[in-house]
């Protein structure tokens, strides 16, 4: 009769050993994430639009950006920096004070976008900024990649800092 319990308690021992790991894991697979680096700029495409622009002053429009990485497996954490071009000037969009930062693994040819929502200023107005470029950089990179700006001038929040009336928000998933 001293077998059985012997034996019960032996095999639940041998399982609870095969279960752990020795880095104090629970044996799982490890987080992917983990193990890539972030993404850079170089690795991945990058689309603008199709865009839902504002037709006139005081609208509000949206400019998708869509990336897709074209390397090796990579992390995006955190907001891209945004910035909008007019001449000389440049002004950082700002985050949209209700997003939340996320953290996504791209696989290769996996793709993400992020939303630059604007309202649209008065052409040449004194509080207008007659954006030309958008400029593009990843979380934590700081080289950028460049594209035309053809949704019309954006409203300033601030005249005397520049800041423009729009915001951009987290990275949402795209795709399957």
């Amino acid at each position: 009769m001293r077998a059985t319990p012997l034996a019960v308690t032996a095999l639940a021992a041998a399982l609870l050993l095969t279960a752990c790991s020795d880095d104090g894991g629970d044996g799982g697979e490890s987080d992917p994430s983990q193990a890539a680096s972030a993404c850079t700029i170089d690795d991945v495409g990058i689309q603008v639009g199709p865009a839902n622009a504002a037709p006139a002053a005081g609208d509000t429009g949206n400019v998708p950006v869509t990336i897709t990485n074209r390397g090796a497996e990579c992390v995006l954490d955190g907001f891209p920096a945004i910035d909008l071009s007019a001449g000389g000037t440049s002004s950082t969009v700002p985050v949209d004070k209700a997003a939340k930062a996320t953290k996504q693994t791209l696989a290769k040819d996996g793709t993400t976008s992020v939303t630059i929502t604007y309202v649209r200023g008065e052409k040449g107005g004194e509080s207008s900024l007659a954006v030309k470029t958008l400029k593009v950089s990843l979380p934590g990179g700081a080289d950028t990649q460049e594209f035309p700006w053809t949704y019309g001038d954006v409203a300033l929040k601030d005249t005397a800092s520049g800041t423009p009336d729009a915001s951009v928000g987290p990275f949402e998933r795209t795709g399957d």
